[in-house]
């Protein structure tokens, strides 16, 4: 099953969020608004002005599970995101990313490991996952590996070639 045809609405509600990005080379984050990674939105916003006209998006996931970093209704983080951050890409509704109520997407995502072998539990906000058009997962990203780093560039380009 395509990553594309799992079930996730979008942070104002409207349902299949993923639906809408498939055939597209997507970069999934969770995100938080309170954390010492938060400015990486910057970064993410820049990706997707520099690759959105060709086939590719950032997707957003909201999760409060690291420290409550993400403790905000829908409509706060949909504010903080655009006022402090311009950001464009579309966002998720709020969900859980490990645990007993892990959302299935991300059952999917963490069965993937990173360049260091690490698979499982997602480790901290801002970790990301690179999906490719068909919905297969291409690459895992540790948190701390910002959104320009040449190695999540070069899987972007090379995904969308």
């Amino acid at each position: 099953m395509s990553l594309y045809q799992t079930d996730l609405a979008a942070l104002d509600g409207t349902p299949g969020v993923l639906a809408g990005l498939d055939g597209k080379v997507t970069l999934v984050v969770n995100v938080a608004s309170k954390c010492g990674l938060t400015p990486q939105y910057t970064q993410l916003e820049e990706l997707q002005v520099a690759y959105g006209d060709q086939g590719f998006s950032v997707l957003g996931v909201p999760c409060n599970q690291f420290m409550e970093q993400e403790p905000g209704t829908a409509e706060e983080i949909q504010t903080f995101c655009s006022t402090e951050y311009g950001v464009t890409f579309p966002l998720t509704e709020k969900i859980e990313v490990n645990g007993d109520e892990r959302h299935p997407l991300y059952t999917e995502l963490t069965q993937v490991a990173d360049a260091e072998g690490r698979d499982g539990d997602i480790q901290w906000n801002f970790e990301k996952f690179l999906i490719a058009g068909d919905g297969e997962v291409i690459a895992r990203f540790a948190p701390q590996v910002e959104p320009n780093d040449p190695k999540i560039v070069s899987a972007i380009t090379s995904a969308l070639a």
